[in-house]
């Protein structure tokens, strides 16, 4: 592992998670360097590359602070080495296939610095870099269904021009708080990759901490830049589905939306068609959960918020739509 010492003076930290995506660094870095707010630095946490990325980013001028991690480890890890390497009283992670504004940063920033100290996180206005008039991710969802959506994902971006509290940042382009991170413990690193943003979020919330999205902060995002082989995604999006409600929701409210989430990961099991790596995801579930036990614990026994309360935070509709129709399109892997 290399890396330089922080700069103590920062406001925020810019830490770039990266692997095998060297085809997108110089857009991502150049559009860093073109800020209009300068009191940050930025970090790449390099997870085990093997496409040149190293070399690539050790020739660039500037030059760029660089964590490189000796092994694969996944995007939780390689936040959390980041940020652990960093010294900003602000953290704003962004994915390598993104292009960030010039006013970015100083969007994020000035918003913060403008809300109440229970708001620890901020999502910016993520846009499909394919088409920048739609929406790429607006927050993150997470529904009683077990799914993991993307807020406002293909709809007009003019839609979407309001702050708004939400469940969860998408990890992708995110302002977060340090002590928000560092009273939640920052990334869950069992999860590897996927949906680690979501438990954070939904963790944040049960200890008393918002979310909000900010709209005037906008970046450009292609999606899955480094993304994993597909039966890897199969097999972590499985798990690490199970796994945030495990850690994160009481028994009665599992019991309440069981049928609901029975549909809902039956649903997906076909959809995936890949009836291996969904099995291979459950499996591995059940390695975990001893681990879930005894975060639940803790992180129920902590929560500021009542059942009631919890059970308003996931989203009750099916991917925003009527569940017949819904159960019809997941089944026969069309879109909604």
């Amino acid at each position: 592992m290399e890396i330089e010492m922080p700069n103590s003076s920062v406001k925020v930290s810019v830490i770039i998670p990266n692997w095998n995506g060297d085809i997108w660094l110089d857009g991502c870095l150049d559009a860093l360097e073109s800020q209009d707010y300068r009191d940050f630095e930025v970090i790449v946490v390099d997870d085990a590359s093997t496409d040149g990325s190293v070399d690539h980013l050790k020739e660039r001028s500037p030059p760029v602070r660089l964590l490189q991690l000796a092994e694969h480890l996944g995007f939780a890890r390689a936040v959390n080495a980041g940020i652990k390497a960093s010294s900003g009283e602000y953290v704003v992670l962004l994915n390598n296939d993104t292009l960030p504004s010039t006013s970015f940063i100083r969007d994020l920033v000035a918003a913060m610095d403008s809300m109440p100290s229970d708001v620890g996180s901020l999502a910016s206005r993520m846009l499909s870099m394919d088409n920048a008039m739609l929406i790429d991710d607006a927050g993150d969802i997470f529904t009683w269904y077990g799914h993991a959506l993307k807020r406002g994902h293909g709809r007009p971006a003019v839609e979407f021009e309001e702050n708004d509290e939400i469940l969860s940042s998408c990890a992708g382009a995110a302002l977060y708080r340090r002590e928000f991170l560092d009273v939640s413990g920052g990334f869950d690193e069992r999860f590897v990759s996927y949906l680690e943003d979501i438990d954070l979020g939904l963790r944040g919330r049960l200890l008393g901490y918002r979310c909000v999205f900010v709209a005037n902060a906008t970046v450009m995002h292609k999606g899955h830049g480094s993304n994993l082989p597909t039966g890897d995604y199969v097999r972590f999006m499985t798990r690490n589905r199970l796994m945030v409600l495990g850690k994160n929701i009481p028994f009665t409210l599992l019991v309440k939306h069981f049928h609901h989430l029975l549909i809902g990961q039956l649903a997906l099991f076909i959809q995936y068609r890949r009836p291996f790596d969904s099995i291979m995801g459950y499996l591995s579930f059940l390695r975990q959960i001893p681990h879930v036990l005894r975060e639940r614990r803790r992180i129920l026994s902590l929560s500021r918020l009542s059942v009631q309360e919890i059970d308003q935070l996931l989203d009750r509709s099916p991917d925003g739509v009527s569940l017949p129709r819904w159960i019809l399109c997941r089944l026969g892997g069309k879109d909604i």
